[in-house]
């Protein structure tokens, strides 16, 4: 059984990736920076190996085991700092190093179509890495793709969050630049099929999917298949600062995100050519086809993954395991219990909390403080969470971030990624009948705690109502 490194295996493209090769008989090396957030179905853990490793770091010998065949590089860190270039750059070349102490014939890399002669930062960036990346030790595949169009695709999700709350728009200049928009399952099957082609080897493709449309007819499109009428107008003197503000306000994007987004949106990305397509023998899905699938799989509760669950989608930095433990010296605690006759009801309805469920209590409180949020530069509750009943570590529920979710032990566990002085958790748990709220504040200096002290008030409002209407 040949042997498949997997980078990125907690992102968006890795986590279907996975699925896609272990049901083709590979065993998987799933490279993760924190295994805390690695999920996967109980079935696929014979046919995977789990190694924690950074790339942004040198790797230590042996880590990367040496009888792999193939690789596939995900890597990518646009939103994670003013710097990613250069984090890009030093992760490729540190993958690189270690990857010629293997015996891999291949790597596979997902960039983006860089065409253009003027390139964003984040395109020049990816065309950087493919540079850096290749070697004589190892075959270099490249699939330079651009709008990927899927159930919980950043993308898709951007689009949804316009069309869906907007019916008219006043929108800026890049809405009439070109794009070729390619399906999720299309870049899966690009993917894998390149595996082992030799073909594809020391070469670089474009793949996209039929349709060469601006993003203004990407967004009718949209409308089009969810039947809504929507009406666009272009505002020509809005600064690339306004675009990334008017995307951040209105969509569940992170500043920094839109930021990166708006810059490479102002070049065109549109492939060259439909070669590896034809050699491969892919039809491409359209659009409209595309959009119209990924919501197949929303209404049936299939997203395999989402962008909202990737940590640059918050403020996030640190590993998971580096905040499960939750302080207690320093810290300010609201605890509520109360007693419950259902255990498993109960356990139902905290893992429905957030997203379309809302928090039991006071809802409009909660979108008051997520707007506040918002005009802080945090993420607020346009996150949702990925699946209305289904909770792993990682993922993200509103302004928070799942660190525990363990149903056979009955504790969710909650780190805060809104914006306040300091470090928040919420907790739920279950026990001896009881059920237990716990709210942990951690300050920062002296407006950490006069913070605290000033939505005392509201907590317990909020709090205490919550509480009584879970356990109901």
């Amino acid at each position: 059984m040949k042997k498949i490194l997997l980078t990125g295996a907690n992102g968006y493209i890795g986590k279907r990736l996975l699925i896609e090769l272990v049901n083709k008989g590979y065993f998987v090396i799933c490279c993760v920076r924190d295994p805390n957030r690695f999920q996967v179905a109980k079935e696929f853990l014979p046919k995977i190996q789990i190694i924690q490793v950074d790339f942004s770091e040198p790797i230590p010998d042996q880590v990367i085991p040496a009888d792999i065949s193939a690789a596939y590089y995900l890597i990518h860190s646009m939103s994670s700092s003013t710097k990613f270039d250069e984090l890009e750059e030093r992760c490729a070349a540190n993958f690189k190093q270690a990857l010629e102490q293997t015996q891999a014939e291949q790597v596979i890399y997902l960039s983006g179509i860089s065409n253009d002669k003027n390139l964003s930062k984040h395109l020049a960036s990816r065309k950087n890495v493919e540079q850096v990346l290749a070697s004589n030790h190892y075959a270099l595949t490249t699939l330079r793709a651009g709008i990927i169009i899927g159930s919980g695709s950043a993308s898709f999700e951007i689009i949804r969050d316009l069309v869906e709350k907007l019916p008219i728009m006043i929108a800026p200049q890049w809405l009439r630049t070109r794009s070729q928009p390619i399906a999720v399952r299309d870049v899966l099957s690009f993917l894998t099929d390149t595996l082992y082609f030799k073909k594809a080897y020391n070469r670089n493709f474009d793949i996209g999917g039929p349709d060469k449309i601006t993003y203004k007819e990407m967004l009718l499109g949209f409308a089009a298949v969810r039947k809504l009428k929507r009406y666009i107008g272009i505002f020509p003197v809005m600064t690339p600062k306004l675009s990334s503000y008017w995307l951040y306000f209105v969509t569940s994007t992170s500043f920094k995100l839109a930021t990166a987004l708006v810059s490479s949106m102002k070049i065109e990305v549109v492939c060259r050519d439909n070669e590896l397509a034809d050699l491969l023998g892919i039809k491409t899905i359209p659009y409209q086809r595309a959009i119209e699938l990924a919501f197949v799989r929303i209404k049936q509760n299939q997203i395999l993954s989402s962008w909202k669950d990737s940590l640059v989608s918050g403020r996030f930095k640190q590993n998971i395991s580096t905040y499960i433990k939750v302080p207690e010296y320093g810290c300010f605690k609201d605890t509520r219990r109360i007693s419950i006759e259902d255990a498993d009801a109960t356990l139902d309805r905290i893992w429905k909390i957030g997203g379309e469920t809302g928090w039991y209590h006071a809802n409009f409180l909660w979108k008051i403080r997520g707007l506040m949020d918002k005009f802080q530069g945090g993420v607020g509750l346009r996150r949702g969470r990925s699946h209305p009943t289904e909770i792993s570590a990682g993922d993200a529920i509103d302004f928070w971030r799942v660190l525990f979710a363990s149903k056979s032990e009955k504790r969710l566990l909650l780190y805060a990624e809104m914006k306040v002085p300091g470090d928040a958790w919420l907790e739920f748990k279950i026990k001896d009948g009881y059920l237990v709220q716990t709210a942990t504040f951690r300050p920062l200096g002296a407006y950490g705690r006069l913070y605290w002290y000033a939505v005392s008030i509201l907590h317990e409002y909020v709090f205490r109502g919550m509480v009584r209407k879970i356990s109901v």
